[in-house]
């Protein structure tokens, strides 16, 4: 891996963008639209809830990848990486089916997780690269 830190890495900076991106418009979504509360949530809160905890797990999963010297725990924190953008992409379509008028912060995020894909892509090659070795 480089030497320069896991936060100059491009997939890093984009998990950062996705997670923003991801808590401002779970927080949006979120009927109350304040901190989120376990106490009665509709679907659309469980779904924005979901949204902003698995986005959150982006950065810190790869600052875990990154720091470990086992080739295995990577590939584990790669696929559980995988894991998380599908989900926050079924998060889209539930919130979408849910009757979100505002489809085009959906598209927004889809848009942000289609470019954390192409950067993790690109990160997870050179993972598997480094495995080679």
């Amino acid at each position: 891996m480089e030497n320069n830190g896991f936060d100059s890495l491009p997939v890093y900076k984009n998990s950062l963008a996705l997670r923003d991106l991801s808590d401002a418009l779970g927080h949006y979504f979120s009927p109350e639209r304040r901190v989120f509360s376990k106490k009665s949530l509709g679907l659309r809160a469980i779904i924005a809830e979901s949204l902003v905890n698995d986005a959150s797990l982006l950065p810190v999963t790869i600052e875990k990848a990154y720091k470990s010297s086992s080739i295995n725990y990577r590939l584990k924190n790669a696929n559980f990486i995988n894991i998380i953008t599908k989900n926050i992409g079924s998060y889209c379509n539930g919130l979408e089916n849910d009757g979100i008028k505002e489809k085009e912060y959906l598209q927004l995020l889809r848009k942000e997780l289609k470019t954390f894909r192409k950067s993790f892509k690109q990160w997870r090659k050179s993972l598997l690269h480094d495995s080679e070795q």
